[in-house]
């Protein structure tokens, strides 16, 4: 088992697939008429030409650019390609995507074995294949969107962080802000996870060094025996204490350990104490992201929007209803794990012991559920036109089916995030948990426009940590998954319809 296998069975689907998708869609479809011509000019060396209407840097261009010369001397080989540029036709374009995603999987494992290195080797290679089957990044794979690669490269840069290679991290950073530039918030959002586990573990160390000390100190009239043992017990408790800091580093916690964890308000405060004490080592372990981030500011100064083209169209908004669509979303795609009998009856049991602070937790949720769907919830002119996105059938048969149910959806919107902060907070530290919210809220809510492709990197960062080993579940969400696939492919590939007023055959999307 292990990478290789997941690298096999990925390949068993890419392969075939992306050659049943290139047969019949051999043109470039919806945004690759935009990416797939700027590839191209970058092909040619024209690296000065630009779409207006391409909202994303050019960091795909460069990868694909690079995939081109890698197999131009095969390729002139056997078709007799005379020029790079011969190269990158559609069908090249898009298997870029296609190795991403091999890759891709590979991190997955590597992440997974990573995290939680008591999990069996046949379980996580499991566990990998089935998320490289999570159906938006799937779909996308066959096509030449910036979907796939931008999460690889996160996932690359997480990988290396959890690994301290910060300054390699920092690069893959930019490699994946270079992709997509709402990147940057998961560039912070790695960062920050990595200070608080090495704030959070170093402080640990030295209150475990500290009770050891008093300890000695207590027992300094005893025989010289006993002082060597307790040296010895000092040194112990020191090497547990270090192997304990490598294990938070997996972000995971026993149920012990939750007990005597410390809650919010005094994790933000060992955090930043800490983070002051340590402020130079800090500073120079993470100066690579500090760089990045800097760059990233002067840039979108100097640009006048985070977004490169189509600044109309992709203005910032206050969009607060669509943090609440992402979590009735994963908890959709993960409705084994978070709809099950079982899981209900613990959640509510959880939220009755807990009484009255989950009330008052889950009231000030509806309202700010409710003020959200009322005031900050955005139908974009995108969505209502387009009928070629699932978004668009969501939108008209079920949110905007009757005046009231976009209300009456709210409490389902408060149980999922609540049911996803409760199951994160079983195995995270809440400061975690909090920050991972946040940085999705900062990716989703300046987002005007629906689209289910934002939520794949957060959806990712969320199954990665909710650490789930019921593999029942698994392999119910796997088959969910297979369905979701085989369902959004046929209809892709099968289902074609034209419009009146726009020639052309038109094909069901994400």
């Amino acid at each position: 088992m292990g990478r290789l296998a997941v690298a096999v069975m990925v390949s068993l689907w890419v392969i075939p697939i992306s050659i049943l998708v290139n047969r019949i869609v051999p043109e470039p479809y919806m945004d690759e008429i935009f990416h797939m011509p700027q590839a191209q000019q970058y092909c040619k060396g024209n690296f000065r030409s630009w779409d207006p209407m391409i909202t994303t840097p050019p960091g795909l261009y460069y990868l694909s650019l690079a995939h081109a010369t890698f197999l131009f001397p095969g390729l002139s080989y056997i078709n007799g390609a005379s020029s790079i540029f011969e190269v990158c036709s559609p069908v090249i374009l898009r298997s870029v995507n296609g190795v991403l995603a091999v890759i891709c999987s590979i991190l997955l494992y590597e992440i997974i074995t990573l995290l939680r290195p008591a999990l069996d080797d046949r379980k996580a290679t499991f566990y990998a294949v089935v998320l490289s089957m999570y159906p938006l990044h799937w779909f996308f794979t066959f096509l030449y969107y910036t979907d796939v690669a931008s999460l690889t490269a996160v996932l690359a840069m997480y990988l290396a962080c959890l690994r301290k290679s910060y300054w390699f991290s920092g690069l893959l950073g930019a490699m994946a802000v270079a992709i997509r530039q709402t990147n940057i918030i998961w560039m912070l959002f790695v960062a920050c996870s990595e200070i608080i586990n090495i704030t959070l573990g170093h402080q640990r160390d030295k209150i475990d060094i500290d009770d050891a000390s008093v300890s000695i100190r207590k027992n300094s009239q005893q025989a010289p025996e006993n002082n060597a043992i307790l040296s010895s017990n000092l040194r112990k408790r020191i090497i547990s204490s270090k192997l304990d800091t490598g294990a938070q580093s997996t972000h995971t916690r026993s149920s012990t350990s939750r007990i005597s964890t410390p809650g919010l308000v005094d994790d933000i405060i060992a955090v930043c104490l800490t983070s002051l004490h340590m402020k130079k080592k800090l500073f120079v372990a993470f100066s690579p992201f500090i760089i990045l981030l800097v760059a990233f500011v002067a840039f979108v100064r100097w640009n006048g929007s985070v977004v490169l083209g189509a600044k109309e169209a992709h203005a910032v908004s206050l969009h607060f209803a669509q943090i609440l669509y992402f979590g009735i979303f994963s908890a959709l795609v993960l409705a084994p794990l978070y709809f099950s009998f079982e899981e209900t009856i613990n959640f509510f049991q959880s939220f009755w012991k807990n009484r009255p602070h989950s009330f008052f937790q889950a009231i000030l949720a509806l309202i700010a559920g409710f003020i959200s769907v009322h005031f900050f919830s955005i139908a974009h002119p995108y969505l209502l036109a387009d009928n070629r996105h699932y978004t668009f059938y969501l939108w008209r048969k079920i949110i905007k089916a009757y005046w009231p149910m976009k209300y009456l959806l709210v409490p389902l919107y408060v149980y999922s995030w609540l049911s996803i902060c409760t199951r994160l907070g079983k195995v995270q530290r809440k400061i975690w948990v909090l920050g991972y919210f946040l940085a999705t809220a900062a990716v989703l809510i300046p987002a005007p426009l629906i689209e289910f492709r934002y939520y794949t990197i957060p959806f990712i960062f969320l199954i990665l940590h909710s650490h789930n080993n019921d593999i029942q579940s698994w392999v119910l969400m796997g088959f969910l998954y297979v369905a979701l696939n085989i369902f959004t492919m046929i209809m892709f590939l099968y289902r074609p319809f034209h419009w009146d007023h726009e020639l052309g055959t038109q094909r069901f999307i994400w």
